[in-house]
């Protein structure tokens, strides 16, 4: 064993997921970056090793309890690691937090905020003081009663509920209703109560309409079915619910994501009238502080909040407590979030900037000899910030740390002490370790992808900015920050969309969708996961699935047996393992901790029961195929057209090394996004589309960005019109055209600063995006000229 004075952390045998018993020494107490192409197994080692066998030993320490549970989730794959301090990990967690959370929550700012009004605001002559519960729309001491401390009531009304008042109800009238044969049953209902189903709805009396969409009333009539295609039906006691009562029921009650969904285009929310949209009861707004009350200051993005308070002091206790909230406001602020406001819901957040809020807040938690793990900091930073983030690592590190980060971002890789380049290529082809140690040391690796890239970067050869063949025009767009803006974007063209964070960007990349989506076909391509359940994942995505079960329900075996295309479905009863249901794992529920997966006793992670797995087709049962990489199915499948095509487009951008079967909960935001723009090059279409894309370079390495735009440039020069939001200034520097929006974030932003090719736009005075712009460009012209 070594010694504790060891400065090394020793990895030794390392097998999780694709590393091939990988040994490796990092030192602690530095900043070092892992890096490699998507897919390579540099998260399998930052993550899946180090984090994960900091965290058993944690649990191993702090509760008895919590030993038969790493028992049954598995330590990490790996023959022994020393030196290893305690972690904490900042991973880009792929599950969404609740609407309830917010920016204040996760910061804890809220509580230092509520503790100041409870112990310094001004009550009203005579009122008691609150104590800090009140000031939480969270908590019964604090909700209004109204909206149960939401601040909003949902409302609808009869533009919402009949969007095409020339059908009838009999032709669909009432767009809100249910379909199948709960629709069918209200409309027959109707009927049966002496409403004309068959007139158009607006030649129906006033007093009509408003009683089949508004009424409280349930009359129960006896109603006689048309008879169907010699289907009898008998009559039957129906009761009748008024549209609006259905939706605000499905709204408020259903499970379902997409019914509730579906419920949500029909209601407006309006700030609920008893609080103003404040969440809080009337008693807990009417205590004040610098004339404000907390929601007034919750409402301020954070850095005029941090004026506010500067500016107030106060002393004793309402001077410690401005302080404190003065100091934790500062590093997020730093990280370029000044313009989150404390009431901002966390769901609307993206992965980068809720990330950031959180390593923001371990900056003031004065933790001392603990490992950092991150997951691509710099994601949907703009260059601008990322300078800022690198001095908020490097104060991490003086404090007493090690910092691990897992990151793409070239400036970010430059700031490390020490590099572990993983690779050399994604899935069976990387999982080894091909250098560790200072970056210089790289430049004598020739098989590394990121080498390239770090030394010998040869200028690329622009293309000629290409010709519109027409504009879109976009606008006034008055929406968040943007006020009034107004955009023209190319048509046949790629166009970047450029901005610091919070700048405005997704919200006008939206409005630019929504104002297109009569002039042809949108195609939005997000981050969004595939699927929120490990039963959704690629194959099932994709289609790839239906064809793959048909393949083994043809199989001579399969039919022999009787043996149906739904018996190779791991989502249905008959074929799959019943202990799992065709998960392939069991959760595991802990108290205070993330429910865990362990795989299935039964099964053994294979989601099928043995006889299912007993048909085979060359020679592999339907758990192996689906175990298959992309790449290897693609040559198991090459003379199945059906199959070959989706391989095809997955393999062209840059997915090969997934497989086929991985559960969705394991797809980052990056792949999930591109697995979506596969499905959507694998039926290209001859009609004009306008592709929009967010960030789509986020968690790539740059040798897979070069991948991922030959695709979009494909898309392009196939006739088609491309946006996307994009911070890789390499990606900017290639567009046809430029729209960048700024110059700050929130309040300061939301403005044009500056369109046009990237030549021009690189030389725009006010804008904070033209000098790393001109950067890129001119790197590549000194280079050329």
């Amino acid at each position: 064993m070594h010694s504790s004075h060891d400065p090394f952390v020793r990895v030794r045998g390392a097998r999780e997921h694709n590393l091939r018993n990988v040994d490796v020494d990092v030192p602690r107490d530095a900043l070092v970056v892992f890096s490699g192409v998507s897919g390579s197994g540099k998260s399998s080692l930052a993550f899946g090793t180090l984090y994960a066998e900091a965290q058993r030993r944690y649990f191993e320490s702090v509760a008895p309890y919590a030993r038969r549970l790493i028992h049954q989730v598995g330590a990490p794959e790996v023959a022994e690691i020393t030196g290893l301090p305690p972690a904490v990990s900042l991973e880009q967690r792929r599950s969404s937090p609740s609407s309830r959370s917010s920016v204040g929550t996760v910061t804890t700012l809220s509580n230092s905020l509520r503790m100041l009004y409870s112990r310094a605001g001004d009550h009203p002559p005579g009122a008691p003081r609150l104590d800090s519960d009140a000031f939480s729309p969270n908590t019964a001491a604090g909700a209004c009663p109204q909206c149960q401390g939401l601040g909003l009531v949902h409302e609808t009304d009869e533009d919402l509920l009949v969007p095409d008042p020339s059908l009838s109800v009999r032709e669909g009238a009432v767009a809100a209703w249910p379909g199948a044969w709960q629709g069918k049953n209200l409309r027959d209902v109707l009927d049966a109560l002496g409403y004309d189903v068959d007139r158009p709805w607006r030649e129906l009396p006033r007093a009509e309409r408003e009683w089949i969409l508004f009424t409280d009333e349930r009359p129960v009539v006896t109603v006689h079915p048309v008879r169907e295609a010699g289907r009898i039906q008998r009559p039957y006691q129906g009761t009748y619910q008024s549209a609006r009562r259905y939706v605000l029921h499905t709204f408020a009650d259903t499970r379902s994501q997409t019914l509730r969904a579906k419920a949500e285009r029909f209601l407006r929310a309006a700030p609920c009238a008893a609080c103003g949209g404040a969440r809080l009861r009337p008693e807990s707004l009417a205590v004040t502080f610098a004339g404000r009350t907390i929601a007034e200051l919750a409402a301020l993005p954070l850095t005029a909040l941090g004026q506010v308070l500067a500016r107030t002091g106060g002393e004793g206790a309402a001077r410690a407590l401005t302080d404190d909230l003065l100091a934790r406001i500062a590093p997020v602020t730093e990280l370029g979030l000044g313009y989150l406001s404390l009431d901002r819901t966390a769901p609307s957040l993206s992965n980068g900037e809720l990330q950031r809020l959180r390593l923001a807040t371990q900056l003031r938690s004065g933790l001392f000899g603990v490992v950092y793990v991150l997951d691509e900091p710099s994601a949907g930073l703009h260059p601008a910030d990322t300078e800022a983030l690198l001095t908020v690592l490097d104060r991490l590190k003086a404090a007493g740390n090690s910092v691990f980060v897992v990151e793409h971002h070239l400036d970010v890789v430059r700031g490390a002490d020490w590099l572990v380049d993983v690779g050399p290529a994604a899935g069976e082809h990387g999982g080894r370790v091909l250098h560790s140690g200072p970056m210089a040391g790289l430049a004598q690796v020739p098989e590394s992808a990121t080498r390239r890239f770090l030394f010998d970067r040869p200028a690329p050869a622009r293309r000629a900015v290409r010709k519109p063949s027409g504009w879109l025009e976009v606008g006034p767009v008055t929406r968040h920050n943007l006020r009034d803006v107004r955009v023209r974007v190319p048509r046949g063209a790629l166009t970047a969309v450029t901005g610091v964070s919070g700048s405005g960007k997704s919200t006008l990349v939206g409005a630019i969708a929504d104002g297109t989506r009569d002039a042809g076909r949108l195609v939005t391509v997000d981050q969004k996961p595939i699927g929120r359940t490990p039963r959704s994942n690629l194959a099932t995505y994709t289609g790839l699935f239906d064809v793959v079960r048909k393949l083994f329900a043809a199989t001579d075996e399969a039919r022999a047996r009787g043996y149906r295309a739904g018996r190779f479905s791991f989502n249905v009863a008959g074929g799959r393992c019943e202990r799992c249901q065709g998960e392939g794992f069991v959760s595991v529920e802990l108290l205070f901790l993330p429910t865990t997966y362990a795989p299935c006793p039964e099964c053994g992670g294979a989601r099928y029961e043995p006889r299912t797995l007993e048909v085979r087709y060359r020679g592999a049962h339907i758990a192996a195929v689906l175990d298959l990489t992309v790449e290897a199915a693609a040559e198991f499948f090459a003379d199945v057209p059906a199959a070959a095509r989706s391989l095809g487009t997955l393999l062209d951008v840059g997915l090969g090394y997934l497989r086929l079967g991985q559960p969705a909960t394991e797809l980052s935001g990056g792949e999930a996004q591109r697995i979506k723009l596969a499905n959507e090059l694998q039926r290209v279409r001859r009609e004009h589309t306008l592709y929009v894309l967010d960030e789509p370079t986020t968690g790539l390495h740059p040798a897979d960005v070069e991948v991922l735009m030959r695709q979009v440039n494909g898309l392009v020069d196939a006739g088609h019109s491309v946006v996307v939001v994009e911070h890789d200034m390499d990606v900017v520097a290639d567009a046809d055209w430029v729209v960048d929006l700024g110059p700050g974030g929130g309040e300061e932003g939301g403005r044009v600063v500056a369109e046009g090719t990237p030549t021009q736009v690189a030389s725009a005075s006010l804008s904070r995006t033209a000098p790393y712009l001109a950067r890129a460009l001119g790197q590549a012209a000194g280079e050329r000229g």
